[in-house]
């Protein structure tokens, strides 16, 4: 290993280091150990090096697992090619772009139904009563999920988002909510099999590429991977995002006056919050990388906040900007394992804007300072959000 500065503050997998704010120690890396050794695992902190590692799986595989601490679980996530490429195509008959711009009107409904819920009250929790409901609604409604049963989803996706995180507490309650999950899906998939239906699940079940379709195990594993990585994720980008254009009023009030600025607002909101905060690579042999010697085994983690705030490709990074372009930001990673459900992110965070600046145009915040965040070193967003707002009538 070569020389390496150390800074003691910093701890990779550490749900209290992520759970703050580390940008400092970001930035500090950036400049002065973009390869880090904290003992444990090399952070590599540089734009440049992310996508050089996201692009070269076979000196940097996946198939070790995504988090540095434990191992891989059957999912595609955690495989390389070509078995990845193989799941990925299946998987992806369920996000093809005319199924997501279908589902555009659906969206929309499901927001209007959410803000009608606070409209008349004047205030609410903008996390758990605006941006939590939404992606929660929508993965209940691709995986067969009954509306009475959302919040035990909800529940199970906690648990075993918690056990991702390596925290030992976590993973008996995991095991629990895996059990539950996989008895509740296999009664879906059973139906969807029988009786397809306008829906993810019944798509993922009848889905094959070259004669080749998804198994029992490999339907249970792929619908927790959209259940896990697509419910906090949108949820932390909407509250977060939300928090910088209210707390930044000039930029909320310029797209109220023009809605058309929100797919920029978007991209930066998911530049800005970087709701997966890192994924872990594992070395297939020696290798060099910015200068430093990692050896065969060894986990690398990709720290996707810190390229995206990396000064050498964003101008004034820590500066909020809807109207920042280019904006080439990695907040859905980059490479073979691109996040398959991006444009439906995208699209539910664009129609939850639009119909909050037309709904609840002079929505604002209640406290001055940014809310506290929940300590995880995987995701992590704000705990609790007060807004207030000129009550209005329902739609619904």
């Amino acid at each position: 290993m070569a020389d390496h500065p150390v800074r003691d503050t910093i701890n990779l997998v550490s749900g209290a280091w992520w759970g703050t704010n580390p940008h400092d120690d970001l930035t500090w890396m950036r400049a002065n150990a973009p390869l880090y050794w904290d003992g444990q695992v090399w952070g590599v902190s540089r734009y440049a090096d992310v996508k050089a590692v996201s692009k070269d799986p076979d000196t940097f595989s996946n198939a070790q697992g995504i988090r540095p601490d434990s191992g891989p679980m059957p999912m595609m996530i955690d495989m390389d090619d070509p078995a990845h490429f193989q799941r990925r195509k299946l998987v992806n008959r369920g996000f093809t772009p005319k199924r997501v711009r279908d589902r555009e009107a659906e969206i929309r409904a499901v927001c209007d139904q959410i803000i009608d819920r606070v409209a008349e009250r004047g205030e609410c929790d903008f996390v758990w009563d605006i941006a939590a409901p939404l992606p929660l609604i929508m993965i209940g409604n691709d995986l067969g999920v009954a509306p009475e049963d959302r919040q035990q989803l909800l529940e199970w996706s906690d648990a075993m988002l918690c056990a991702l995180t390596g925290d030992p507490e976590h993973v008996a309650r995991a095991a629990g909510a895996f059990g539950g999950y996989s008895d509740y899906a296999t009664k879906v998939i059973a139906d969807r099999k029988s009786s397809p239906r306008d829906d993810l699940m019944s798509v993922l079940c009848h889905a094959e590429v070259d004669g080749d379709q998804l198994d029992h195990q490999e339907l249970i594993f792929e619908s927790l991977l959209i259940l896990i990585g697509g419910d906090e994720t949108t949820r932390h980008v909407i509250s977060g995002g939300g928090w910088q254009v209210l707390h930044h009023r000039d930029q909320w009030e310029q797209m109220v006056a023009d809605p058309s600025l929100v797919t920029g607002a978007v991209e930066e909101m998911l530049r800005w919050v970087t709701p997966i905060k890192n994924m872990a690579r594992a070395a297939t042999v020696d290798t060099e990388l910015g200068g430093q010697h990692i050896e065969a085994g060894q986990k690398l983690l990709l720290l996707y906040p810190s390229a995206n705030r990396d000064e050498a490709v964003f101008e004034d990074p820590f500066r909020f900007d809807i109207h920042r372009s280019p904006n080439d930001h990695v907040a859905f990673g980059f490479g073979t394992h691109f996040c398959l459900g991006n444009s439906l992110a995208r699209l539910e965070l664009r129609v939850m804007f639009e119909q909050l600046l037309t709904r609840l145009p002079d929505l604002e915040l209640v406290e001055a300072e940014e809310p506290s965040y929940r300590a995880a070193n995987f995701v992590s967003g704000y705990e609790s959000m007060p807004v207030r707002f000129t009550p209005t009538a329902t739609v619904g």
